[in-house]
């Protein structure tokens, strides 16, 4: 009897046909085929844990900066050896397959990391995904995690099949894998030689391994192709030596890549590095140098952001850029455009100061591969008659309002329109940021659906996003919107009606919170009326503008602020009238001689005129930073300038108003509380001084996870103080106010 694939399924078929009762979950027949049905859409799965990306290191510099982050997180000395393995990194498309008792249940795609799209049928077509994992010592439960890439031969062999059937090659690998595994009919995905290397996992209900080479090992026992250019490296230079390796070897290996992948190999140590907001802290992405090119900047557009900033936009002469086509690139602002802007990898002028004009013919990159960026402009090739390129003071928005340049750090860089609120363009970037992946992450609800529905009237704020239902008739007399479009627009609409906590507070736009500061906000404050309730507070304690001038003195630290301000508050400043002319005579002499020298000399270059002094210091004591605004801003990844922009947007009546409308649509659902039952659940605790048994990056994760608050300062408010050697004024804070302290024992003890 053949034992050719066809006559085995034709074998199988008749078995199954004789003995139904006998036909096994992952029968070969139950794979996809020709008969599989094809679906309307993808459904979501939302991933037991999330996909996270990788932060880039693009030199060696980076690499030794990330080692050096990691020893000193985990309070390792510079020579305590740490193993790291590193691997190709896999241009292609990020898959999970999770296993149940060792057979395959569902796959699903990387997506926002958080939830990706169900594209089980099309992964069990893979060669490389095994059904039911061979071996034994799989966990019941595991997500094994990957790539799915096409080689290049068979990306040849599938543009030459498109050729045949007179379609459009694919532009390259990664493009054709991705819209090959997300294929709704997933017996074309069958039709596509698609390839998948495991490499890491999400939910395991047991521990298999030890460490990352152990664990990859065991992926290869369970059946898995796995990279066999994954090595153990010892130390910086042998990571950068693979890497160098690989880099030569790159067009040899029959796929693509665009780096390296660096992982501390140890998984024990990969646990208590944990993550931050959207990158694990021990691993990262050596990315190879990007490609580059030439062609001619035909214009430069400005667009309009959410909070005003104008953004100069390249268009540029359509060009091939390791393998992409290149139409667009960024400008960043009107100084790199004229020359002006710093080259962070020179200290000089960006492109050696040579401005940008529309004509030009320019070098382009993919910066990291992916953002093209100009580089170079051949000033020699410029028109006689060209002319440089003048930034707009004026809106391009109907309204034709002013556009100023910032102030503060940023005022030689970003030019804001001025309109606020009633600048068009300003509503509809907010509209965008609001449905886009990271925010409320509505299905069909994209830029250009947006724009449509803005012009016309139906959408002006995110409330109304929700009050489309209303306007179903309407949305049926629009250019390419059928009955079912318009449902599977109004369902995906309603499936967001209950919104997690962080991302409603990253959706609301609020300039300087951005995802990861909106997660933090979301784990401090639980609920969307606890932390409305911080905002309140923290506002009604807001400092002055004078307190902050003081504070932002280089040279008058907070100490020596803390005490000028004691003083006046407590009697004032006492000088003889007219005994000398200046700060810099009177201060001596007016009970603030104690201060530090370098104190004085920033006052009385401040404040040259002792009255103008004066004033200043009386109007900051007497309007210092309350307690609450302080807790506010105190809390990590906050900050004083997050905490006042929050504070601005809500006291502007028009945005307190369309919250109030969103929040009649919209129900934010509480953070996942961490432990409620720990000695520290609820208490605010600030670490101070030096700690020997544990850094504090992990002893503040260890306290946020046990429910504490973690604050950068000690107020009345402070429950307690974990103080090491050489703690200073913190601890002597916590002493005036009669606050627990305990030492870095006391503490393991209490966390457990």
């Amino acid at each position: 009897m053949s034992n050719t694939p066809i006559a085995l399924e034709q074998r199988n078929a008749a078995l199954e046909a004789a003995f139904p009762h006998l036909i096994r979950d992952d029968s070969p027949s139950k794979s996809v085929g020709a008969a599989t049905t094809a679906q309307a859409k993808f459904s979501k799965i939302t991933h037991a844990v999330p996909m996270l990306s990788l932060d880039n290191a693009f030199s060696r510099d980076d690499v030794a900066d990330f080692i050096g982050r990691a020893r000193r997180f985990l309070g390792l000395d510079e020579t305590a050896p740490l193993p790291l393995t590193a691997e190709p990194k896999i241009d292609g498309l990020s898959l999970s397959l999770r296993y149940e008792k060792g057979v395959l249940v569902h796959g699903a795609t990387r997506g926002d990391g958080r939830e990706g799209e169900d594209v089980t049928a099309n992964a069990r077509t893979l060669a490389t995904v095994p059904h039911r994992l061979a071996g034994s010592g799989w966990p019941d439960v595991i997500d094994v995690r990957g790539e799915v890439y096409l080689r290049h031969a068979d990306f040849a062999a599938l543009n030459e099949a498109q050729a045949q059937a007179g379609l459009p090659p694919y532009a390259n690998p990664r493009n054709a894998a991705a819209g090959s595994l997300r294929q709704l009919d997933p017996a074309i995905t069958a039709r596509r030689p698609l390839s998948f290397f495991a490499y890491a996992w999400g939910e395991a209900s047991a521990a298999f391994a030890a460490t990352q080479m152990e664990a990859v090992a065991r992926f290869a026992d369970w059946g898995f192709a796995t990279n066999p250019d994954m090595v153990l490296c010892a130390d910086t230079d042998a990571l950068i030596a693979h890497y160098d390796s690989l880099a030569r070897r790159r067009a040899g290996l029959g796929y693509d890549i665009d780096g390296v992948v660096y992982k501390v190999n140890d998984l024990a140590l990969q646990a208590r590095l944990g993550f931050v907001t959207r990158f694990p802290r021990w691993a990262i992405a050596h990315k190879f140098p990007p490609e580059r090119a030439q062609t001619i900047l035909e214009a430069i557009d400005i667009q309009v952001g959410r909070t005003g900033a104008l953004t100069p936009v390249a268009r540029l002469k359509p060009v091939t850029v390791g393998g992409v086509v290149v139409s667009n690139a960024t400008l960043h602002n009107e100084d790199f455009i004229a020359g002006r802007a710093q080259d962070k990898a020179t200290g000089g002028p960006v492109r050696g100061g040579k401005d940008l004009r529309p004509g030009d013919l320019v070098t382009i990159q993919r910066a990291g591969d992916v953002i093209p960026q100009i580089v170079d402009v051949d000033v020699g090739a410029r028109s006689p008659d060209s002319v440089p390129f003048a930034f707009p003071t004026i809106c391009p928005c109907p309204l034709q309002t002013a556009c100023n340049r910032d102030e503060g750090e940023d005022a030689a860089v970003v030019r804001r329109c001025s309109g606020e609120f009633a600048c068009p363009f300003q509503r509809l970037r907010h509209l965008e940021l609001f449905v886009s992946r990271k925010a409320y992450d509505i299905d069909g609800l994209g830029p250009r659906q947006l724009q449509d529905f803005f012009d016309r009237g139906l959408v002006k704020e995110p409330a109304d996003i929700f009050r489309l239902k209303d306007h179903r008739d309407t949305l049926l007399t629009l250019e390419g919107y059928g009955e079912t479009s318009v449902d599977n627009l109004l369902a995906a609409i309603e499936a967001r009606r209950q919104i997690s906590l962080a991302r409603f507070i990253f959706g609301l736009g609020v300039r300087h919170v951005g995802e990861t500061t909106g997660g933090v906000l979301a784990r401090t404050h639980g609920s969307w009326s606890a932390f409305k309730a911080a905002v309140d507070a923290a506002a009604a304690g807001r400092p002055g503008p004078d307190y902050l001038l003081l504070e932002a003195l280089h040279g008058l630290g907070p100490k020596a602020l803390g005490i000028l301000l004691d003083r006046v508050a407590a009697g004032g400043l006492h000088v003889q009238a007219d005994l000398f002319a200046s700060t810099a005579d009177l201060l001596p002499v007016s009970g603030l001689a104690d201060l530090p020298a370098p104190a004085r000399r920033a006052l009385a270059d401040a404040f040259p005129v002792w009255s103008d002094f004066e004033a200043t210091v009386k109007a900051a004591a007497a309007n210092r930073p309350g307690d609450a605004w302080i807790g506010f801003a105190a809390a990590d990844g906050v900050g004083p300038v997050a905490a006042d922009a929050l504070i601005d947007f809500f006291a502007e009546p028009h945005n307190a108003d369309a919250v109030a409308r969103l929040l009649a649509e919209v129900t934010p659902v509480d953070a996942v509380a961490p432990k409620a039952d720990s000695a520290v659940t609820g208490k605010t605790v600030v670490f101070t001084g030096s700690l020997e048994k544990m850094t504090r990056d992990e002893a503040k994760a260890k306290a946020l996870s046990l429910g504490a608050k973690v604050s950068g300062s000690v107020s009345a408010k402070t429950d307690l103080v974990v103080a090491g050697p050489g703690a200073g004024s913190k601890l002597a804070k916590a002493t005036e106010l009669g606050i627990r302290v305990i030492s870095e024992d006391e503490w393991l003890e209490l966390a457990g």
